[in-house]
């Protein structure tokens, strides 16, 4: 996600003074817009479709985490042996 240095980084008297400006900037350029309070990064101001993705990003970025852990310590099975259990287990005929 990119981000202006320039355009993207507010202070707090900004946000508090001109929210729907800010609003419609970050939804006319898709970009965040950093809030400061103190000279320092306090908010995210984000549209709500691009915070969505980035969930469902870092949440599927997760599971292949989880996933790649379980093969590099061995706790995986061939698909045959697996699909062979499987129908067992759920009672269904070859």
């Amino acid at each position: 996600m990119n981000i202006s240095l320039i355009e993207d980084i507010k202070t707090m008297a900004e946000f508090q003074s001109e929210p729907d400006k800010l609003a419609a900037q970050v939804h006319e350029t898709g970009r965040p817009i950093v809030v400061t309070k103190n000279g320092k990064p306090d908010l995210v101001l984000m549209d709500a479709a691009a915070y969505e993705r980035k969930l469902k990003s870092a949440n599927l970025a997760e599971m292949l985490a989880e996933a790649e852990a379980d093969i590099n310590a061995g706790r995986t099975q061939p698909y045959g042996k697996f699909m062979k259990e499987f129908r067992r287990a759920k009672k269904i005929s070859s």
